[in-house]
C-alpha cells in the first residue's frame, strides 16, 4: 500500500505524462490487461484514459484495472486513471 506522501509524489511525477491507453465502449479485455502489465513493468507509472462512450462507473473501472494488473491506483481524476507498479527489472522511481 502507498502512503499519502508516496501518492503525492507519484501524482507530481505523473503530471506531465500523457495517457498511453484508452478504455472505450468495449471495456477491459485480456489483451489490454496484458499490455497494461507490460507498460507498468517498463514505465512503472502510467495514465489510462476512460473514453466518453464508456458508460461504466469510472471508479469501478479504475479499481478493476488496478486489481487485474496488480498495480496501485494512485489517483482517478475525472476520466484519467494514474497507475503505479514497482518494476522488477526497470526500476526508475524512488518513492520517498
Amino acid at each position: 500500500m502507498l502512503t499519502g506522501k508516496q501518492r503525492r509524489y507519484l501524482r507530481k511525477e505523473a503530471h506531465h505524462l500523457d495517457p498511453i491507453f484508452q478504455i472505450g465502449k468495449g471495456g477491459l479485455n485480456e489483451n489490454m490487461v496484458e499490455q497494461l502489465k507490460e507498460a507498468l513493468e517498463k514505465r512503472e507509472l502510467i495514465k489510462v484514459h476512460i473514453l466518453q462512450n464508456n458508460m461504466d462507473d469510472h471508479k469501478e473501472i479504475a479499481e478493476v484495472v488496478a486489481k487485474q494488473t496488480n498495480g496501485e491506483l494512485v489517483q482517478l481524476i475525472g476520466n484519467i486513471i494514474i497507475l503505479y507498479k514497482e518494476s522488477k527489472e526497470n526500476k526508475k522511481i524512488e518513492l520517498p
